[in-house]
């Protein structure tokens, strides 16, 4: 009977360690951490500097006069849009921004020395779509739309007051820059955009006409918060 039990034991034993043998112990393995999603809102500060674009100026009693202006200057103001991200990478999105700044310029016309004109533009804007392929943290975009502005003209005839005007523009710009996310939340660009504005007709005075010819080259860098 004995002989039984320590048997029955023994292959008890056995079998228990077999078992214990065969199993295998899962640890969980952790997910890989999911990439950077551009999808959301954002709103952003930017600052920039802008550069070129001219003024011709004809006076109706001298055809000779005119002035060849080139607005450069300082600028800064607010960026919001929103971004959508595709299972491919691609980032499709829409923004409009708003700047003022000191962007101007001034001088006489070609070959004259008793005129004198400063031209600055009060504000500009515009309202684009964007186009980008996600890197992860990093994204390259270009971008185009419409632009808008206002450019504020005054003259001077031997330091004393002649005329001024205000001419609102419109045009349009297109360009391209990079945007990486520091954070979740933090995102940093530059960017490069050329505008071109429609030229503008407008007469100050009753003795001339003016053209504005406005092209510029704008430099920007941004830092926005996305939603």
């Amino acid at each position: 009977m004995k002989t039984i039990l320590l048997a029955s034991t023994f292959s008890l034993a056995v079998a228990g360690g077999a078992i214990a043998a065969d199993a295998v112990v899962y640890e969980p393995v952790p997910e890989a951490a999911a990439g950077f999603v551009w999808t959301g809102g954002y709103i952003g500060l930017q600052a920039g500097y802008m550069v070129g674009g001219s003024v011709d100026h004809t006076l109706a009693t001298d055809t000779n006069g005119s002035y060849n202006l080139s607005p450069d200057g300082m600028f800064g103001g607010l960026y919001v849009g929103y971004n959508q991200q595709f299972a491919n990478r691609i980032v499709l999105g829409a923004e409009g921004d708003f700047a003022i700044g000191n962007a101007g310029a001034s001088g006489n016309p070609v070959g004259s020395t008793l005129y004198r004109s400063t031209n600055d533009f009060d504000w500009t804007g515009s309202i684009r779509a964007r186009l980008g392929y996600s890197i992860d943290r990093f994204l390259p975009y270009v971008t185009g739309g419409v632009a808008f502005g206002r450019l504020s003209y005054e003259e001077r005839e031997g330091g004393a007051f002649y005329s001024d005007a205000e001419v609102d523009l419109m045009g349009w710009t297109i360009g391209g820059g990079a945007e990486y996310a520091l954070s979740d939340n933090s995102i940093l660009r530059g960017e490069y955009r050329y505008v071109r504005f429609n030229d503008k007709d407008f007469v100050p005075s009753s003795d001339e006409n003016l053209v504005a010819r406005i092209r510029t080259h704008d430099f920007r860098i941004g830092a926005a918060y996305k939603f």
